[in-house]
């Protein structure tokens, strides 16, 4: 795989219009189990991994439908959430809602966005333990996972986002709630190593048609469209979900248009020359959406490699890229003490916790100092709001 630390941005551009950067094809793309990186990963997260799937191996899976949502405006197959930073407005407590930014409501209903976390914690685990081991029971009941979530009529939920943090007396939804299904980022990641081997193909067909209907609502809805136009973390979480569903279900269009966005947009858009992300930098939680950021956009880097593309590695003329991000980051991942811009309004003793962004960026830039401290940081965090905005907790399905 040739670098693209040397291109210049018209050079990438040509090259990916002439065809020269290619798609691989999701479940087809195979599952090599020899490289150096696959290799570090399995042997770090080995015993965490089969701890883990141990512990889920025999949970049933539950869906939104096992939730009913009475606020919800949907029926039960909708996944339905309420904005997080918005609370009662002391001065007119039977009226709208108003914005508390970094804030969020405990009294907000989260039950379908709880099942669909653990869904995201556990089907990820239980494909990384079959991936690691090759026992067929790990990979059984992570498809027993996508059974009930994209293919039982009963269970499945409906592939759209409708009613996503809707904001009482001013929205039953809006185009910021797509970021609850991130969550699915991983989980397609995980089917595309293990339902192809586990699943029938009219399962793999049902699973494939969720997420290309989910895809599709993505990017034609106006929900979806202001999704993607928006200039911060938003953006970047709407391109890593595009991204990775698109690597599923083989959609080289998507994946090729993604690139664009990512060369184009979303990265001379964010980071500044410092390799920090203004726009997170603004919020009333700094740290954690910076971190955030980051880790997304990495991870983003990753999904839409070709066979002639390290997006990790790659920069634009004045530098920026991943690895001037994880440069901007690196000390205060390593010493949170040094953190020199305001604190976070919440959470901020639970941060740092293990960053997949760090990883790759290791990896891809050659810093192994990187690395080094990636292997010592938490991977399993338990701070429901740290959870919530953690993109990755099964790198092994990554390598």
């Amino acid at each position: 795989m040739s670098g693209l630390a040397d291109w210049n941005r018209r050079e990438f551009c040509r090259r990916l219009a002439a065809g020269a950067v290619v798609a691989s094809v999701g479940r087809r793309a195979g599952d090599a189990h020899d490289t150096a990186a696959y290799r570090l990963v399995a042997e770090t997260d080995r015993a965490r991994i089969l701890r883990a799937a141990q512990a889920y191996v025999g949970l049933p899976p539950l869906t939104i439908t096992s939730f009913p949502a009475p606020l919800s405006p949907g029926g039960p197959h909708d996944f339905f959430s309420q904005a997080d930073y918005f609370w009662p407005d002391p001065k007119n407590p039977n009226g709208p809602y108003i914005n508390r930014d970094g804030q969020s409501n405990p009294a907000n209903f989260n039950e379908h966005r709880k099942a669909m976390i653990a869904l995201s914690v556990r089907m990820p685990a239980l494909t990384a333990a079959y991936r690691l081991t090759g026992k067929r029971r790990y990979g059984e009941q992570a498809c027993a996972h996508l059974r009930a979530w994209f293919v039982t009529p009963a269970t499945r939920m409906n592939p759209n986002l409708e009613y996503s943090q809707g904001v009482h007396g001013v929205s039953t939804g809006r185009s910021w709630g797509i970021i609850d299904t991130l969550h699915l980022v991983e989980v397609a990641r995980a089917a595309s190593l293990v339902a192809l081997h586990l699943m029938t193909s009219e399962e793999n067909a049902a699973v494939d048609d969720w997420f290309r209907s989910y895809l599709e609502w993505l990017k034609t809805s106006e929900k979806g469209k202001k999704e993607r136009d928006a200039e911060n973390n938003h953006a970047t979480c709407w391109a890593l979900q595009a991204a990775e569903f698109a690597r599923l279900i083989g959609d080289r269009v998507t994946r090729d248009e993604l690139r664009n966005e990512y060369v184009e947009v979303l990265l001379p858009g964010q980071m500044a020359v410092d390799g920090s992300f203004p726009k997170e930098l603004a919020r009333t939680k700094p740290y954690s959406y910076s971190i955030f950021n980051f880790d997304a956009m990495a991870m983003l880097c990753v999904s839409i490699e070709g066979t002639d593309a390290n997006f990790v590695a790659w920069q634009i003329p004045d530098g920026r890229g991943i690895c001037k991000g994880a440069a901007f980051l690196y000390p205060y991942l390593k010493d949170k003490s040094a953190w020199f811009y305001r604190k976070d309004v919440e959470h901020f003793d639970a941060l740092p916790v293990r960053s997949p962004g760090l990883l790759f960026a290791g990896l891809a830039c050659g810093r192994r100092e990187y690395v080094d401290l990636w292997k010592t940081m938490d991977p399993d965090p338990t701070d429901v709001e740290i959870i919530r905005n953690y993109p990755a907790r099964q790198p092994l399905l990554w390598v």
